[in-house]
């Protein structure tokens, strides 16, 4: 059974270069302590950037040395959700084909989940289909798409044909809204916590409204070990058993569905992982690395899955992903 890695990334210099010619004033590139460069929200860092995001024979290498068999690479925060209708379309286009040409060029080795201008309704339906044609096995989505809930009536249509074509989704943080007002800038909070809650609304979000039903052949993988989902299901419960809002729109408890959901292995300790699988089910937990950023720990959150119990852990390494992206 081949390790399979679902939550690593790849840049690419062209993407890069578009997001310094368009993404300010939101968006800007700048030195961080340590002296590597950053991409930066309103001045804040949140995403550092590393040789590993833009060289395909170094990650290669990195996995060998690892024992990781198969990556299935996906673009990170801030994504290609700035600039124009136009610019948005063109850097998915530039990632989408950048990683298609990796998986051509390494076929045994790499897969990709797609990036999509969600804000842009009708460009998204076509990159989408676009994608597809092009060896994408998933889509990659931020928790919220530059500040908009993925509950979003105006995303429907776009749900509604992932749904269809049953594809795995990676919802990934990006930087949550508030994120000034909770000074979240300072001690890079953004990447310590600032992540962790803007995966776990929007997960949250999309039980209570009634998602999950509606689209019923989506696979959401949440990211980071779900935020701090595992940990809070009981309340998430208690709240539904306890508020009539929380019973709305859903008549099973939240931890019915937190079972019908994906999560990868980016937790860090064997008791969150451990956690992890209690709340969800060792069939629905998935090996990543969060490689290469500068917190990605691919031999670590390998060993940490290894160290499962032996029931456990060839699903976690590799035959769950297999299953669920058809491998």
């Amino acid at each position: 059974m081949p390790v399979i890695d679902v939550h690593t990334h790849m840049l690419s210099d062209a993407w890069l270069g578009l997001l310094k010619a368009r993404g300010g004033p939101r968006y800007t590139i700048g030195e961080v302590a340590g002296g590597q460069q950053a991409v930066h929200l309103g001045g804040a860092p949140f995403m550092t950037l590393t040789p590993g995001m833009f060289d395909y024979a170094l990650r290669l290498r990195d996995m060998d040395a690892a024992g990781v068999d198969i990556a299935i690479v996906s673009l990170t925060c801030p994504n290609v959700y700035w600039g124009t209708a136009e610019t948005s379309a063109e850097a998915a286009r530039i990632i989408n084909d950048d990683m298609a040409a990796a998986q051509n060029a390494f076929p045994g080795r790499i897969r990709w989940f797609c990036s999509l201008p969600w804000q842009h309704g009708d460009l998204a339906l076509d990159e989408l289909a676009r994608a597809c044609d092009r060896g994408a096995v998933g889509v990659m989505v931020l928790a919220n798409v530059a500040g908009t809930s993925l509950t979003e009536p105006g995303f429907a249509p776009i749900w509604a044909e992932i749904n269809r074509r049953r594809l795995p989704v990676l919802v990934h943080p990006t930087v949550p809204q508030g994120a000034a007002e909770m000074a979240l800038g300072p001690y890079n909070l953004i990447a310590s916590v600032g992540f962790m809650a803007d995966t776990t609304l929007a997960v949250t979000r999309l039980i209570f409204d009634g998602f999950l039903d509606r689209y019923p052949d989506l696979k959401l993988i949440a990211a980071h070990g779900g935020g701090t989902l595992p940990y809070i299901a009981g309340r998430l419960d208690r709240c539904y058993d306890q508020m009539p809002a929380c019973r709305a729109r859903i008549g099973e408890p939240p931890s019915s569905y937190l079972r019908r959901i994906y999560y990868d292995t980016v937790v860090y300790t064997p008791e969150a992982l451990a956690l992890c699988i209690t709340v969800a089910g060792a069939d629905r937990v998935l090996y990543g690395s969060d490689y290469p950023h500068n917190i990605g720990d691919m031999k670590g959150c390998l060993a940490r899955v290894d160290g499962l119990p032996s029931e456990q852990r060839r699903g976690v390494r590799g035959e769950n992903a297999r299953r669920i992206f058809g491998l």
